[in-house]
């Protein structure tokens, strides 16, 4: 469904956070036009693993058009403003204080287009201490403390995709989603600032509520809970880790009489409410694991799903993509076309249209010719 199919939105961007933001726009059928340097987005050399080209800059920026164009060169410059001010949304990821040097900012854009969106994404936020301190994804991981609870017990570890641009990205779009909502009731724009660090600070909300109301040191789990037990991965016995999630005491006494069968476990004294299970969890997943060991994979989740036991297998990359649930959807690259994980929402009865992703400056000669001619 093209719900913002008149809709121009113009973003300088490079990396992950605002390219996913207008990503998401693209799809929902706003066109999108990418402003590079010269030299392109880095993110399109991080790798070339689909036919050719950056697995990154595949899945960020499909359905764009490439801009070109030097903002230090006054026409070039003169271009972007021009149509910065024709558009309806305007992103920029540049670092503080970059794009009000190059007499872009959005307070400005915003004094010369009332009705016109801005979204200013950086790092640390355009103001404060931090602001001008570099902010890859895994250091906003490191200083938020998501580190301190991803991992195992012995060391901290980060989460393996770029979960801070990525949620970054995402509180950008429903933001700039929000914003033209209230234009449409009011005729006005309005100037929006998301940063990686308030992005991952909210996720971490639980953590330091618990830290701080309830006195407590919260612990890195590896793939069980700080709060449930059981929960986690048990080795089954083809190899594969199946992991269980036990919410409540319904399930609690489903598992221990259906699939353990051990009924008496359900009253045993260590393991008859929720607080005692994770004060004894060591004992109570040793228990699990030599039981669960004596069965295969197939059998053992097929056993826990008719027990109504939340379940899922521990897979590996190459697992999810020939996983019956996943969803795909065909882009064209260099006149090829590629499969990548589709979209998270579904709007019911209607069909993804196939995208391009564009070449660097595929789309600077018939951009600069509609604009320069206004």
């Amino acid at each position: 469904m093209k719900f913002l199919e008149e809709i121009l939105v113009v973003s300088i961007e490079q990396a992950v956070a605002a390219p996913l933001c207008s990503s998401r726009l693209a799809d929902a059928g706003a066109r999108v036009i990418k402003i590079e340097r010269e030299e392109g987005d880095f993110a399109r050399y991080y790798d070339k693993d689909v036919k050719g080209e950056s697995a990154y800059f595949v899945w960020l920026n499909r359905g764009k058009e490439s801009l070109v164009l030097n903002l230090k060169n006054e026409n070039d410059k003169s271009l972007a403003r021009k149509i910065i001010l024709s558009a309806d949304v305007y992103i920029q990821n540049l670092i503080p204080g970059a794009i009000d040097r190059l007499s872009l900012s959005s307070k400005k854009m915003r004094e010369l287009n009332k009705k016109l969106i801005t979204c200013d994404i950086s790092g640390y936020g355009q103001r404060g201490p931090y602001r001008d301190m570099k902010a890859y994804d895994i250091l906003v991981q490191a200083e938020t403390g998501l580190c301190s609870v991803t991992g195992t017990s012995e060391k901290p570890g980060r989460v393996g995709v770029s979960v801070c641009d990525i949620a970054c990205g995402l509180n950008a779009h429903s933001a700039i989603l929000q914003a033209l909502y209230y234009r449409e009731k009011t005729g006005l724009g309005a100037g929006i600032e998301v940063s990686l660090f308030d992005g991952m600070a909210d996720w971490m909300n639980v953590p330091l509520l618990q830290t701080k109301y309830g006195g407590r040191k919260v612990k890195r789990e590896g793939l069980s809970h700080p709060s449930i037990a059981p929960y986690g991965a048990f080795e089954s016995s083809s190899g594969k880790n199946v992991l269980i999630a036990i919410q409540n005491e319904r399930e609690w006494e489903s598992l221990c009489s259906v699939v353990l069968k051990r009924p008496e476990l359900a009253n045993d004294y260590r393991f008859n409410n929720p607080i005692r299970r994770i004060k004894n969890r060591k004992i109570l997943d040793r228990i699990i694991g030599d039981i669960f060991i004596k069965y295969d994979q197939k059998n053992l989740v097929k056993k826990l799903r008719e027990s109504k036991i939340a379940c899922g297998v521990l897979n590996e990359i190459e697992d999810l993509g020939i996983h019956s649930q996943l969803r795909k959807i065909t882009c064209k690259i260099n006149n090829q076309e590629i499969e990548v994980i589709a979209p998270p929402a579904i709007f019911i009865g209607q069909q993804e249209s196939v995208s391009l992703i564009p070449k660097l400056g595929e789309h600077s000669q018939s951009i600069r010719k509609e604009f320069n001619d206004k």
